[in-house]
């Protein structure tokens, strides 16, 4: 695991290279992350892996002031972009940082991508943008779960009953209506996607299909990264096998002998 961020480093952030993986499960809402990243933490812990996960407003800092703000449809888009970046940063400093340095897997249900994209389609540029997340380390994989608009309808109206004030872009004003004002802005947010793609090396992965089709091309992707942790692993079990084997011929002999004068 790389520690290079995309800018600036955090204060204080270790200088010794982070052992842990970092792997970013990225996507709208209704793409199934959140079921990906649970399927995936499963699998890898049964490999024998140590998995943390994280993902947006989960910091014990201001993840509960967000809601709050939130609550009254009233939060300005550079206060809301501000707050969620404190909130990520109180993460990577306190959480996903120390996880890696431990040598463990940190599985991010959404990362900056999401932040930046949600700033975006509110008015600020690119720029601002990747300079007030650049502080964020560069993840060792990322994938983005492509649904269509209308899977990601469906899919939500069927988990919460109705559609998300702030996923449907509301405060933008795009449409008196809440179905049209959705489909508008995940077409804003889909063009800044598709440009993060691009700069940040994205593994697309088709989410309009079932949850364990979807995990299969997961499970591929990730695959790489454990490869030669599984190639040292079975290395380490070869050992602890021949060892208790060739003690045990050792121990067998030498009582074969001590029998032997008598």
């Amino acid at each position: 695991m790389t520690d290079r961020t995309y800018g600036t480093r955090l204060p204080g952030m270790p200088t010794e290279p982070l052992t842990g993986r970092l792997v970013v499960i990225e996507g709208p809402d209704g793409s199934g992350r959140t079921t990906e990243v649970a399927l995936l933490k499963t699998h890898l812990e049964v490999e024998g892996h140590a998995v943390v996960d994280t993902g947006l407003r989960r910091s014990d800092l201001v993840s509960d002031e967000i809601d709050r703000a939130k609550q009254g449809h009233t939060l300005g888009a550079t206060t809301l972009a501000l707050l969620y970046a404190v909130d990520f940063a109180d993460q990577l400093e306190n959480k996903i940082i120390p996880a890696l340095a431990a040598g463990s897997t940190v599985l991010a249900d959404r990362y900056i991508y999401t932040l930046m994209a949600r700033a975006i389609a509110r008015g600020a540029s690119r720029e601002w943008a990747r300079e007030l997340y650049g502080f964020a380390l560069r993840p060792d994989l990322v994938l983005f779960l492509e649904a269509r608009p209308e899977i990601l309808l469906h899919r939500s109206i069927g988990k919460y009953g109705s559609l998300d004030y702030w996923e449907s872009g509301m405060d933008l004003s795009l449409s008196r209506d809440l179905f049209e004002s959705f489909f508008l802005y995940q077409d804003r947010l889909s063009r800044e996607f598709d440009w993060m793609a691009g700069e940040y090396g994205f593994q697309r992965v088709d989410a309009n299909r079932a949850p364990e089709q979807v995990h299969e091309d997961v499970r591929r992707l990730v695959a790489p990264l454990y490869e030669g942790a599984a190639s040292a692993r079975a290395s380490a079990r070869s050992r602890r096998v021949s060892r208790p084997a060739s003690r045990a011929v050792s121990g067998s002999g030498a009582r074969a002998g001590a029998r032997r004068p008598a």
